[in-house]
């Protein structure tokens, strides 16, 4: 017995073509929105890719772009069967494909879900890749003349200001590094050279901050030069005054972006795959329905539409039944081998 069988006569057949033939043009459109989709996230990713470790991974926007052109042209071919489907002979020249086509579309959709599930368990891989970049992008911060880290200061000072955010955990992170080139230090100056000698590695350290950490929303002039000496400003206290820079680090600040980016991605897959699925469904009850006309030559006539030609039971013993005799196929293959050698 077909698993949820329908009667359909000729009215219902040309709305459920003409339904199915719009639904396949939303999901056309679906699909576009998708490629957009995986466009836009790598290119923040290769925006980001100064702030991100060297093994930073492309596979999800490039799965997504893919996914979104595949779609695109397996959508297309379903509205176009739609639209030929109520014309018999234009029908006929797509019907061998149909089944083919709607076991493509299954498998299309188990990648698709793949791809969802890829977009949450990658978010960790992001975190690793942000927290190793950024603790490379401030070491290097000074480096302006050197090549291929030019431009290393503007773009983390353009990432502060954008992300409300400052150093890889926290402000403190910059006080670990030198982030003065020393081009720009006066070595004759005595407290310069003082703070130089005391240091192990003779770098210039120091309680401070680029100008790109300060909040512009503070109600006094930016505190960003000794931040933990309270006697070097009027009424100030770093440990109980809410200082005027950002206390956010920016690995969480990207990270929250990118995670929410990455989890956006995953929902609107798994949306899609839904889509695609109803897609499938209304196809094959389309295709079974013009099969099984009593009269082919009279367009009244009614007709039986099913999702399965058997029962959910019979359909999984059937396959199971077909993966059973391939494994003995392919063992009476290699036995029949080994007796020849």
């Amino acid at each position: 017995m077909p698993f949820m069988p329908v009667k359909f006569n000729l009215k219902k057949r040309v709305k459920l073509a003409q339904g199915l033939w719009i639904l396949y043009w939303a999901s056309v459109l679906a699909s576009v929105l998708l490629f957009g989709l995986g466009v836009f996230f790598k290119v923040e990713l290769r925006k980001r890719s100064e702030l991100m470790d060297e093994n930073e991974s492309h596979l999800v926007p490039n799965l997504l772009i893919l996914a979104g052109l595949l779609a695109c042209a397996l959508n297309s071919f379903g509205a176009k069967v739609c639209h030929d489907s109520l014309d018999p002979l234009k029908f006929s020249k797509w019907k061998p494909m149909l089944r083919k086509f709607l076991l493509l579309c299954c498998i299309f959709n188990i990648l698709m879900l793949l791809l969802a599930l890829l977009s949450f368990l990658m978010q960790f891989a992001v975190y690793l890749t942000l927290s190793q970049g950024l603790k490379n992008s401030i070491r290097f911060y000074k480096d302006t003349d050197t090549p291929g880290r030019c431009f290393m200061k503007r773009t983390l000072d353009l990432t502060q200001i954008e992300f409300r955010c400052c150093g890889n955990v926290n402000f403190r992170d910059w006080f670990e590094v030198q982030w003065i080139s020393n081009r720009y230090l006066d070595m004759s100056n005595g407290e310069v050279k003082d703070r130089v000698l005391s240091n192990v590695d003779g770098k210039f350290l120091m309680d401070s901050v680029p100008f790109s950490c300060c909040n512009p929303g503070s109600p006094r002039p930016c505190i960003q030069h000794h931040l933990t000496n309270n006697s070097a400003h009027y009424d100030y206290d770093h440990r109980t005054e809410e200082l005027n820079i950002w206390t956010r680090g920016c690995r969480e600040a990207l990270f929250s972006y990118f995670s929410g980016l990455m989890t956006g991605v995953g929902v609107l897959v798994s949306a899609f795959v839904l889509l695609q699925c109803a897609d499938m469904a209304g196809l094959k009850y389309l295709s079974t329905a013009l099969e099984t006309m009593s009269d082919p030559e009279n367009p009244e006539c009614d007709s039986e539409g099913w999702l399965l030609e058997k029962s959910i039971k019979e359909t999984l013993g059937e396959m199971l039944a077909k993966i059973k005799m391939l494994g003995k196929s392919n063992h009476v293959q290699e036995g029949d081998e080994a007796g020849n050698a």
